[in-house]
């Protein structure tokens, strides 16, 4: 176990669901969190809730400028956890560009614009935790997922590189690739969701991973072993069993 005591951590996308769950593990733990998203009221609600010190910064990570000056704010930081995104089930024949360009800004773009707005002085002071939360859906395409699966795969593949230039530095990089939770974004699927958490079981999830020094983590263990499984299927058998019917 980590020692969390006076240790400053920024929650980009805190506001609710998971990124809400994890800010309070994390207040319980000891740190001091500073969360951001887009609603003020949501995250001023959100710190006066808070058991431990607390803050918080409004931002939207579809603009870069905002990021940069919402980082600078943000001060001297032991590490950083990516849990944005936006979510809305697509398929290929119902394809809408506003929708789709939201999750490709939001869920990667966003992670690689607040990741990019921390890792120099990270880098310069040789001390640093980087958290990126992608998806079971990011191992490979799936149906009804355009935009959403792309994304996620885009952050993961992010959290990747990151480590493979950083694995033997003292920084250290995790990704974590969460199943269904139960939110107001899996709320719009119509279809059932094995394995479905709670943002509170999910958030200790995210925390018992962040003590470790391991790079990758996805839960539930044996639903994630299905979409682990996916990715050494061949093309013919993956799409007969996961493509439309």
């Amino acid at each position: 176990m980590k020692n969390w005591q006076g240790k400053r951590y920024w929650l980009v996308g805190a506001s609710e669901g998971l990124g809400r769950e994890v800010a309070f593990v994390l207040s319980r733990a000891g740190a001091e969190v500073i969360v951001s998203a887009r609603s003020e009221d949501r995250l001023k609600s959100l710190v006066e809730e808070l058991p431990g010190k607390a803050s918080y910064i409004t931002v939207d990570v579809s603009d870069r400028e905002a990021v940069e000056a919402a980082a600078k704010e943000a001060g001297d930081l032991d590490g950083v956890v990516y849990l944005a995104g936006v979510y809305w089930p697509m398929k290929a024949q119902e394809w809408d560009n506003e929708k789709a360009d939201l999750m490709g800004e939001i869920n990667f773009l966003g992670g690689s614009r607040v990741a990019g707005s921390v890792i120099k002085d990270m880098v310069a002071k040789q001390s640093g935790h980087i958290v990126l939360v992608g998806s079971l859906s990011g191992f490979r395409g799936l149906p009804g997922a355009i935009g959403y699966s792309a994304s996620k795969a885009g952050l993961m593949a992010l959290a990747e590189s990151m480590q493979a230039d950083l694995r033997t530095s003292p920084i250290q990089v995790q990704v974590i690739n969460p199943g269904f939770i139960k939110t107001r974004l899996t709320d719009k699927n119509d279809f059932n969701m094995p394995f479905i958490m709670s943002p509170e079981d999910a958030a200790k999830e995210v925390f018992d991973h962040m003590n470790t020094d391991e790079f990758k983590k996805s839960f539930p263990m044996v639903f994630s072993w299905v979409f682990r499984l996916s990715q050494f299927m061949p093309d013919w058998m993956y799409y007969r069993l996961f493509g439309s019917k």
